[in-house]
């Protein structure tokens, strides 16, 4: 399968609840600041990037994404300067995923090569959870520049997480790194950091396993609101640019 892109990034994690889309959609908008930057939303059975931008297909029915007239591609939603494909887009709001879980390697396929995506610097691949069908096959099929791996401060968001590192080294994909997201809370008036979850002790953690932290991004309200991109993912943005440019 090609990629669209010159850059391919897988984003991953070993459970839900971490932040995962968030971690995708976030750092999307501040690639997106220099170059073309698309974003494949691959979860399929629960594709949640469209909502996190306000897209809906009722007030959006005009926009949402269509065939092309001779009904052989896809066309992506423009939306903040990303291009957004996801299987939202192919079902009601409200409608199931109605394949099985063989029939997945076409529909991706199908959110890959059928879509007429413009020239994209980046493609960021918003994976589901865990380690199942749909993973394997982004990692054996899509020319993948590496894996980036979103975690919780949490022991078992980090035991999950590495079960997802096993079978990313497996695949022979380069693993980037991880992003640690909801690491604490920081007081908006003090200004002091707390815990919210329990932390994974240090032996225990990803990082014991020789998994870089890139980043750690704490709870902030204003994460909930997309009107503009916190610092933290600005940083972990240039760092991936740099890291791939080289």
């Amino acid at each position: 399968m090609q990629s669209p892109a010159a850059h391919t990034i897988a984003v991953a994690s070993g459970k839900g609840g971490v932040g995962k889309s968030t971690v995708t959609l976030n750092l999307a908008l501040a690639l997106a600041k220099d170059t073309a930057v698309g974003v494949l939303d691959a979860d399929l059975y629960g594709p949640d990037i469209p909502a996190m931008l306000g897209l809906t297909q009722l007030r959006d029915a005009k926009r949402w994404t269509v065939w092309t007239e001779d009904g052989r591609r896809l066309r992506p939603i423009e939306e903040r300067g990303l291009e957004l494909m996801s299987s939202a887009f192919l079902l009601g709001e409200r409608q199931v995923m109605p394949w099985s879980s063989m029939t997945l390697p076409f529909v991706l396929r199908q959110l890959v090569e059928d879509v007429e995506w413009g020239a994209l610097e980046y493609l960021l691949v918003d994976l589901p959870p865990g380690t199942a069908d749909l993973q394997m096959e982004v990692f054996r099929t899509l020319p993948l520049d590496g894996v980036l791996l979103v975690v919780g401060p949490q022991d078992v968001a980090h035991l999950d997480a590495k079960k997802v590192v096993t079978l990313v080294r497996d695949a022979d994909v380069p693993l980037l790194g991880a992003v640690e997201n909801m690491s604490g809370f920081v007081c908006p008036r003090c200004g002091e950091r707390h815990d919210v979850f329990p932390r994974v002790t240090d032996e225990r953690s990803l990082w014991a396993d020789g998994v870089e932290r890139l980043a750690e991004i704490p709870l902030d309200p204003s994460l909930a609101h997309t009107n503009g991109v916190p610092p933290a993912f600005v940083e972990l943005a240039d760092t991936l640019a740099r890291r791939l440019s080289a």
